[in-house]
């Protein structure tokens, strides 16, 4: 098991306590990676040009970008949030939600939610606080903000529904779960009507209205000889193609459910910690070692790479016939989708890349630790 971004990801339920990667099973703190693998030369097979950069203060908690039709929501970890243009990195609004952030940013293009670190739930209404709301359990997730309500699911794995216009707690559905949680984005996505929510190695569909259990479907099965190395909880974002979701589940296994019919397509059994990406022909993800593996849809196994092997990557995101990583260094790792090869390697700040790279519309946007906003557009 590797633990790279955070210093500690794992909580008790009751949120009380952390512990570090230090105090993790041997080889899981970072002093004893490997050293990355050295790159080989590259001669660029495609041309990707920087369109604009943003800076915000540095990003100490797991981040999620909010993406809208034409926008980016980010947050930082001094509680500032901002809307941009994806075409052109204009500030369309910035907000500050008036104290340290411990999870990412959720927006429907109108409201925008962040949950701060001493568990306050704050909701902006077009770069205005609306309102504050005080949460019980620790959240390391970005809320879900659809159909006006607010959704939030906590480290203990409960999920809290609220009216965005004024902060009524509409329900609240609290699941057994297991006495660790991981302290990471989890999956918490909409599907038509549906709410989808990572409950441990499961991904649930919840009526949104009501809070009720739909239906729940297995991506992976928890092993190991004790809580921390059984933790499998589904990781986020989850990548949505159609009927399909596609999720990690936390050094157990990369699977994928259909939504409509609750049931699981495939799961195959591989370590990795970060989020996965997919289309209609392809799931991509690195495993703990970096690894890189393209399944098909089908979930046979299209081609891996070993390349990029501990270099710190982040989740993947699609572009074009590319996939993207980024790494520890600030480096983006343009693939080509079809056979894994390496097609170009840009450049930012030289931190890491925090967040899985984000696309709407043409433009690719990257977080690094630092703080840089990094927009590149494809030709």
């Amino acid at each position: 098991m590797s633990v790279r971004q955070q210093p500690s990801r794992l909580v008790s339920r009751a949120g009380g306590l952390a512990l570090v990667a230090a105090m993790l099973a041997g080889g899981c703190a970072s002093s004893s990676r490997p050293e990355p693998k050295p790159l080989e030369s590259l001669t660029p097979s495609i041309s990707v040009n920087p369109v604009w950069t943003q800076h915000v203060e540095a990003v100490q908690f797991p981040l999620a970008v909010a993406v809208g039709k034409a926008t980016f929501t980010v947050a930082a970890g001094d509680g500032t949030v901002l809307m941009l243009e994806a075409e052109s990195g204009k500030e369309i609004w910035r907000a500050n939600a008036g104290a340290k952030l411990g999870a990412g940013v959720g927006s429907d293009g109108r409201f925008a939610a962040v949950v701060t670190r001493d568990g306050e739930l704050v909701v902006l209404d077009q770069g205005a606080v609306k309102w504050r709301k005080p949460l019980a359990t620790r959240v390391t997730t970005a809320p879900l903000v659809a159909g006006e309500r607010v959704f939030v699911v906590a480290a203990d794995r409960s999920v809290q529904a609220f009216d965005a216009l004024d902060g009524r707690k509409l329900w609240a559905l609290q699941r057994p779960g297991d006495p660790l949680t991981l302290s990471q984005s989890g999956v918490l996505a909409a599907f038509k009507d549906t709410l989808v929510v990572g409950q441990g190695p499961r991904m649930a569909g919840v009526d949104p209205l009501r809070g009720e259990l739909r239906w729940e479907a297995v991506v992976g099965s928890p092993r190991g000889a004790n809580e921390i190395e059984r933790l499998a909880d589904l990781v986020g974002p989850a990548a949505r193609v159609g009927d399909v979701i596609c999720a990690r589940s936390f050094q157990a296994a990369v699977g994928c459910v259909d939504a409509e019919r609750g049931v699981t397509v495939w799961s195959k059994n591989t370590g990795g910690t970060d989020a996965v990406a997919a289309d209609a022909q392809y799931v991509f993800a690195g495993d703990a070692s970096d690894r890189i593996t393209a399944w098909t849809a089908k979930g046979d196994v299209a081609w891996t790479s070993d390349k990029l092997l501990y270099r710190m990557l982040s989740g993947p995101q699609i572009i074009g016939k590319s996939v993207v990583f980024g790494d520890g260094n600030g480096t983006l790792h343009f693939l080509a989708r079809e056979t894994g090869e390496a097609q170009l390697r840009l450049t930012t700040d030289g931190s890491p890349i925090v967040a899985q790279p984000v696309v709407a519309g043409s433009t690719l946007l990257v977080v690094t630790r630092k703080g840089g906003l990094y927009a590149f557009r494809p030709q």
